[in-house]
């Protein structure tokens, strides 16, 4: 009988192992433990041990520089961080997310909650309220921007009254798309799917017709 296939989630890991990093890349151990010990690949060895552990972001920086495709490493649901300080708005979103089901989803409230979930949740993708509690959506757009772990977080802002130059600093502070509410449903999805490089899915999620 052949040698079963070993099929590991990788994508909620955080340290990997010299081992596991040679997997998740399709090398073997040693190629990964000269790359460590030459500086390629950074990380940190245990405590009074001789063992190595790479973060799990240096490990995707390395992958990225050496052109290694990264499904290993990441789900097949895209992450997806809703925030907005308005309840029934978070509702609405994370209802059609979970129907539309290609999509993993963290909500937040504040400014501050999502800086703190942009770090643990890894999102590939942020909806953003212009208007929070705390701070405003172009801050909230700048922090993200200066994290390198997060240079490919997509980030589509959704709001109401909104004055143009302030959609254009928006855009300035590094959000890839504004869509002003009220929305339509398929429209939002279809921004999201391109912009995640998502195909067509066979079945859209439910319209209905526009959200507030």
């Amino acid at each position: 009988m052949p040698p079963k296939t070993e099929s590991i989630d990788w994508s909620e890991k955080k340290i990997f192992t010299t081992g596991e990093a040679a997997k998740v890349c399709k090398v073997s151990q040693q190629t990964i433990i000269r790359c460590f010990d030459s500086g390629r690949l950074s990380g940190f060895r245990v405590p009074g041990s001789r063992f190595r552990r790479i973060p799990r972001e240096e490990l995707i920086r390395f992958m990225r520089k050496n052109e290694i495709p990264l499904e290993a490493i990441e789900s097949e649901f895209r992450r997806v961080l809703v925030v907005d300080d308005d309840p029934q708005i978070v509702d609405l979103f994370v209802d059609l997310l979970e129907r539309d089901g290609r999509f993993k989803i963290e909500t937040a409230g504040t400014g501050y909650d999502a800086g703190l979930l942009t770090e643990s949740f890894r999102p590939h993708l942020v909806i953003l309220d212009y208007m929070l509690p705390d701070i405003n959506g172009n801050i909230v757009c700048e922090r993200i921007r200066s994290r390198e772990s997060l240079s490919d977080t997509k980030i589509i802002i959704v709001s109401g009254v909104v004055r143009e130059d302030e959609i254009a600093s928006l855009l300035g502070a590094g959000a890839h798309e504004f869509i002003r509410k009220p929305f339509d449903v398929d429209e939002l999805i279809g921004r999201m799917a391109a912009l995640l490089g998502l195909g067509a899915k066979g079945e859209s999620a439910p319209n209905n017709g526009s959200a507030r």
